[in-house]
């Protein structure tokens, strides 16, 4: 998809979907070796929020569109991680997913929601944790 294109033209539903909270980690990743950030987005709630860049929040699946294309047009690279064990909330309608980061980010932690279809979104996103005596 074109990150050009008009945010009400995008289909976010017609990506395919992470039918497993784990999905979605090798779904970023091979979206964002892609280039494409809208399919990024798809992944993410439409009020999600993802604590990116470093110190700030980007809000809302739109926002957080435009700053993947951003990312994405330096053309980074990303590896799978793999996942740590998933914690299911017990209704199963919520669950905590993280990685260990291979770049020494020290954890990703995701909080990610099931929908009516069954698939799962990103709500709340932190890819990198900054030690509080940091900085």
């Amino acid at each position: 998809m074109n990150d050009d294109e008009n945010p009400e033209t995008i289909d976010y539903e017609a990506y395919p979907k992470a039918m497993r909270p784990e999905d979605i980690t090798r779904l970023f990743v091979e979206r964002s070796n892609q280039g494409d950030a809208a399919g990024v987005a798809a992944l993410y709630a439409e009020d999600a929020v993802l604590a990116y860049p470093p110190g700030s929040r980007t809000v809302g699946r739109e926002a957080i569109r435009e700053l993947w294309a951003k990312v994405l047009a330096n053309r980074p690279r990303f590896r799978p991680e793999t996942p740590l064990p998933t914690l299911l909330s017990a209704d199963g309608d919520l669950a905590l997913t993280s990685t260990p980061p291979g770049d020494g980010a020290g954890a990703r932690a995701q909080v990610v929601r099931r929908r009516p279809d069954g698939s799962w979104v990103r709500v709340l996103d932190q890819p990198e944790f900054v030690h509080p005596d940091a900085g």
